[in-house]
């Protein structure tokens, strides 16, 4: 039949709703709260607000501790790389309660690691390489509009279409096990932490980590980076791990993946 594509990015991205679908329904809200969600009276969003915030973020912080823009400006020794979703719900410091400089971040459509993707490649690259940080994170998220789409048989048309067939592809690795799960959200959610699980073994999968990994080994006797795949609820902003067990599946792997001598069984004690 013909591909059926949605008539609006309401219907394609659960959740997102343009300023006709939250205002026109409801009405313009009073002034003050106008103002409270950084729209102007006219109900049009302020983006000269982003310099005024600027301004009074920077003085509270120098307030707080005056040295700290200046540590900023000389390096950063950041103990995570966070790999994440850039849904606007999900800010990595934010959500971990850490300031600036503790995060190397890297943010996609549903917080995929995928080989040919040069960007997040890169990022990774020179996160084990140059920076050198103890954790890697993959963070996904419920409520999640890329897996909601993924889990939908409709064509979203491309470059967006052909980055959601990654996440169908772990939809395809899992789907017996979906089939065993009834409820449509529950479903949702599980391929989300499904997803985060495939995309720590993708990490791991990668030459700069494995790379790593060895060498940290080889010179103090622990591998690093550990990977960490976490899950983020928008419902009560808790961050908790998933639960499925990332080690278990790396040890599946290691006859196709592995690219050095991982003999040792503590090469793969460090997945969390």
């Amino acid at each position: 039949g013909a591909l059926r594509r949605p008539s609006t990015l309401g219907a394609a991205w659960p959740g997102v709703r343009g300023s006709l679908g939250v205002f026109g329904a409801r009405g313009l809200h009073q002034t003050a709260s106008l103002r409270n969600s950084g729209l102007d009276d006219a109900g049009e969003w302020d983006f000269d607000q982003i310099f005024r915030k600027n301004r009074v973020w920077v003085k509270t912080k120098r307030e707080q501790d005056p040295d700290f823009f200046k540590r900023l400006a000389s390096s950063q020794h950041p103990q995570i790389l966070w790999i994440g979703c850039s849904d606007a719900r999900v800010p990595a410091n934010t959500i971990c309660g850490l300031t600036s400089g503790d995060v190397f971040v890297q943010r996609n459509i549903a917080n995929m690691v995928v080989g040919t993707d040069a960007n997040a490649m890169s990022v990774i690259q020179y996160a084990v390489d140059f920076l050198q940080v103890p954790h890697i994170v993959v963070c996904g998220h419920y409520d999640c509009g890329g897996v909601r789409a993924a889990l939908r048989n409709m064509n979203h048309g491309s470059p967006l279409e052909n980055w959601l067939r990654n996440i169908r592809d772990v939809w395809r690795l899992h789907r017996e096990e979906l089939k065993t799960i009834p409820n449509k959200e529950d479903r949702v959610r599980r391929l989300v932490e499904l997803n985060v699980a495939e995309q720590c073994l993708n990490i791991y999968k990668s030459a700069p980590v494995q790379k790593r990994r060895w060498e940290s080994k080889m010179k103090a006797g622990k591998a690093s980076p550990t990977i960490h795949g976490v899950v983020y609820d928008p419902a009560n902003g808790e961050l908790n791990r998933v639960p499925i067990d990332i080690k278990a599946k790396v040890g599946e792997l290691r006859e196709c993946y592995d690219l050095y001598d991982f003999d040792s069984p503590d090469l793969h004690d460090s997945f969390k």
